[in-house]
């Protein structure tokens, strides 16, 4: 069992949201917790500069605020939304956080992918705990 899970999800969450949720709850320990992480990509500069300044707050926000709508009914899930690179910040965050499991889920690889890697990919080979990936 895990004390600290991590289920990071896109933006758009996914059509299986609720069946990785319902596993990283099989996984946890009794006292552990879950955290849903969805990363926003930054705004390019050349692009940030004709929106407002508080641009990506709003969008983490609306994330947020859409995130806790479809995770209403699960009280026992804390929600965050950061910006950054996906793979990179999912890894990071689960060495900062002290996550000992992540849990998430992945199309079928593309050719693509072979070539540039998908966010799955990458978060299984450098991630510093244990990641279940469901397809």
């Amino acid at each position: 069992m895990y004390n600290n899970i991590l289920v990071p999800v896109a933006v758009d969450h996914g059509p299986n949201l609720d069946e990785v949720i319902a596993l990283a709850r099989r996984l946890r320990a009794a006292d552990g917790r879950i955290t849903v992480l969805t990363v926003a990509e930054a705004i390019p500069p050349y692009v940030a500069q004709y929106l407002a300044e508080d641009q990506e707050a709003q969008t983490r926000e609306a994330i947020r605020a859409d995130l806790a709508g479809d995770l209403q009914d699960a009280p026992d899930v804390e929600t965050r939304v950061v910006t950054g690179h996906a793979g990179i910040t999912i890894v990071d965050y689960a060495e900062h956080h002290d996550i000992d499991c992540i849990v998430m889920q992945s199309h079928r690889p593309g050719l693509k992918d072979y070539f540039l890697g998908s966010t799955a990919a990458r978060v299984v080979r450098h991630a510093p705990c244990s990641v279940h990936v469901l397809r």
